[in-house]
């Protein structure tokens, strides 16, 4: 008998959720989503949950993203748009990534091994996030012809100068180190300790367990090279990023400028102006509302498609981008993500 694919319970206190995909590392479909989201609002009056834990299933990661093999079946044929497949899971997804935003209650996520894409949007917005030596956290979306959603470039826009930046553009990994650093998590946990503080959990406050077990996160590599990641990255156009990295005499801004220019062009450019656009942001909702927008419009374009097929699909690792090149990328393809999507709207409020 097949197990369900998000595991929902209550124990001792505790709200229990746990993604249960180990061989597709957790990645996230539209019934877990809708699962996840029913568990929390039902949880949000229930006196019997102190608090929620969410983990991931197996030993790779919590979660490696969204399922992209389906929306690239949506893609290739031709179900785009916000009443597509796709886009209603997009819809929902968003709309769980706001009510993780603002639960009011303790919401502790273990963030040990990969999490990528919509495992950030799982976890990054939680009230307590968990890394470990193993975690590898990031946006990789970009490397496919997407631009970072579920919040991302909420994230990403309030990390420290322009790391957020980089990450995106890069699609680098971060260490437990570097997500602390960066906004994205808030305690390093040992994996050996984290059944002790899972345990422990059942009987103490989120507060009293995490003190327990949590120590010195390592260093973050990211923060050391702040110097010329900030000057790089605060440029206004990706070219002058690219100008500015390929001239610094650090070994890193050489390899970051290759990194990028094996990224989507027009992903690129999209991806900048959001995360411009988020900084500025007055809060998570209004974010998750243009990153609707942009994601809607990306699932009707040729990069995303032709992302997917090289990296998942066919596995060739040799996208042809369309534009090929930024200077090919005008403004006006740039401007169409944006566009508002009139009744479609995703239509997220804060509540504050």
């Amino acid at each position: 008998m097949t197990e369900p694919e998000v595991l929902i319970e209550k124990q001792h206190g505790l709200g229990l959720i746990t993604l249960n995909r180990p061989k597709a590392i957790n990645a996230l479909n539209h019934p877990m989503a809708l699962a996840i989201t029913d568990a929390l609002r039902a949880w949000v009056d229930d006196d019997e949950v102190r608090t929620v834990v969410v983990t991931g299933a197996g030993e790779r990661g919590l979660c490696a993203g969204g399922d992209i093999v389906a929306i690239y079946t949506d893609a290739t044929g031709g179900a785009t748009g916000a009443d597509s497949p796709t886009g209603r899971f997009w819809r929902d997804e968003y709309v769980l990534n706001a009510l993780i935003g603002r639960y009011p209650k303790p919401y502790l996520v273990v963030m040990d091994g990969i999490v990528m894409g919509g495992g950030v949007g799982l976890s990054g917005h939680g009230s307590h996030r968990i890394v470990t030596e193993r975690s590898k956290i990031g946006m990789p979306e970009v490397g496919i012809g997407f631009v970072p959603d579920v919040g991302g470039t909420y994230l990403l826009a309030r990390s420290p100068g322009e790391v957020g930046t980089h990450v995106a553009l890069t699609t680098a990994r971060m260490t437990a180190g570097d997500a602390i650093a960066a906004g994205f998590a808030d305690h390093f946990v040992a994996t050996e300790h984290l059944p002790g503080l899972l345990d422990t959990l059942r009987t103490e406050s989120v507060e009293v367990a995490i003190a327990k077990f949590a120590t010195d996160a390592p260093q973050s590599g990211l923060l050391a090279q702040r110097d010329w990641i900030d000057a790089c990255y605060r440029a206004e156009t990706v070219e002058e990023i690219l100008a500015g990295l390929q001239a610094h005499d650090a070994p890193e801004a050489a390899a970051a400028a290759a990194d990028i220019l094996a990224k989507s062009p027009v992903a690129l450019k999209v991806a900048l102006r959001s995360l411009r656009s988020a900084r500025a942001a007055p809060d998570l909702e209004t974010v998750l509302n243009e990153e609707y927008r942009v994601s809607i419009a990306a699932l009707s374009s040729a990069d995303l498609v032709e992302g997917i097929r090289a990296q998942v699909i066919d596995k060739d690792r040799k996208p042809r981008w369309a534009p090929a090149t930024l200077a090919d990328v005008t403004t006006a393809q740039v401007d169409a993500y944006f566009a508002e999507l009139g009744e479609q709207e995703l239509g997220l409020v804060s509540n504050d």
